[in-house]
C-alpha cells in the first residue's frame, strides 16, 4: 500500500492525534445495548474530560459501526480513538491507533499497517523487559496492570507498585496502568509512576459516565 504525505497508508483519513502525557484513558465495556448507547456513553466520558478512548468488544456483532461512531464522538473533542486488540479494524474505520497484547501481533506489523504516526500501546502485565523491547520497536506508551481486582480481566497476572516506578526511571514514553482501578486507589499508581490511568467499569459500568471521569481529575493535578 502507498504511503501519505504524513507516513500514513494512502486515503487513511485525517491527520491522527498524539497519546496523551497524563490523564484518564476510558475503555468501552461490553455493550449490551444499542451502538448509539455505547456513542451516548462516551460522549459522556469526554464530556467529563477522559483523554483518550479505547473501544474494546469481544463480542459485538457491530463493531464498525460503533467504533466508527466513537470516532465522530473523540473527533468532536480532539482524543484519540484507540481499537483493542484489531489493526484491521483501526485501519478499516480510520481510528489513531491499536492496543496489543501477548498474542495480538507485532508492533512492527502494526506500524507498518497504520503508518508513523499511529499510536499503538503494548499491555506489558507486569514486565519491564517486556516494556523496554515494545519501547525499543517504537510503541507509543506501554500499559501495566493488573494492579487491583478486576471484573473485565478476573484471572489477569498482577503487577506491582514497584514495576511502575522502575518504568518510569528508565523509560521515555507514557506509562499506563491499569486493572481495578477507581478515583480511590489511583493516586497510588500516579504516586509510582504512572502518567495514564486505564479504567472500564469505573467509568461505563457507573450510571453517570460524566461524573465518573470528573472524579478523577484530581489525581493528575
Amino acid at each position: 500500500m502507498a504511503g501519505g504525505i504524513d507516513g500514513r497508508p494512502a486515503g487513511y483519513g485525517s491527520p491522527m492525534l498524539k497519546f496523551p502525557n497524563s490523564g484518564l484513558y476510558a475503555i468501552t465495556a461490553e455493550n449490551r445495548h444499542s451502538p448509539q448507547a455505547l456513542a451516548d456513553a462516551v460522549n459522556a466520558a469526554l464530556r467529563g474530560g477522559a483523554k483518550v478512548i479505547q473501544y474494546r468488544s469481544k463480542s459485538s456483532r457491530d463493531q464498525r459501526q460503533e467504533a466508527r461512531l466513537l470516532l465522530v464522538e473523540c473527533r468532536a473533542f480532539q482524543v484519540p480513538l484507540i481499537i483493542n486488540d484489531d489493526v484491521e479494524l483501526a485501519l478499516d474505520v480510520g481510528a489513531d491507533g491499536v492496543h496489543l497484547g501477548k498474542d495480538d501481533g507485532s508492533i512492527v506489523d502494526a506500524r507498518k499497517r497504520l503508518g508513523v504516526e499511529a499510536i499503538i500501546g503494548v499491555s506489558c502485565y507486569n514486565s519491564l523487559e517486556r516494556a523496554v523491547e515494545a519501547e525499543a520497536l517504537g510503541a507509543s506508551y506501554v500499559a501495566f496492570g493488573r494492579f487491583f481486582p478486576s471484573s473485565s480481566k478476573p484471572n489477569a497476572p498482577c503487577a506491582q507498585l514497584g514495576t511502575l516506578t522502575a518504568a518510569k526511571q528508565r523509560l521515555h514514553l507514557p506509562i499506563v496502568g491499569i486493572g481495578g482501578i477507581t478515583h480511590e486507589n489511583g493516586r497510588s499508581l500516579v504516586e509510582a509512576g504512572a502518567d495514564v490511568l486505564a479504567v472500564i467499569d469505573a467509568v461505563f459500568g457507573a450510571s453517570d459516565p460524566e461524573k465518573a471521569c470528573l472524579a478523577f481529575k484530581p489525581l493528575f493535578n
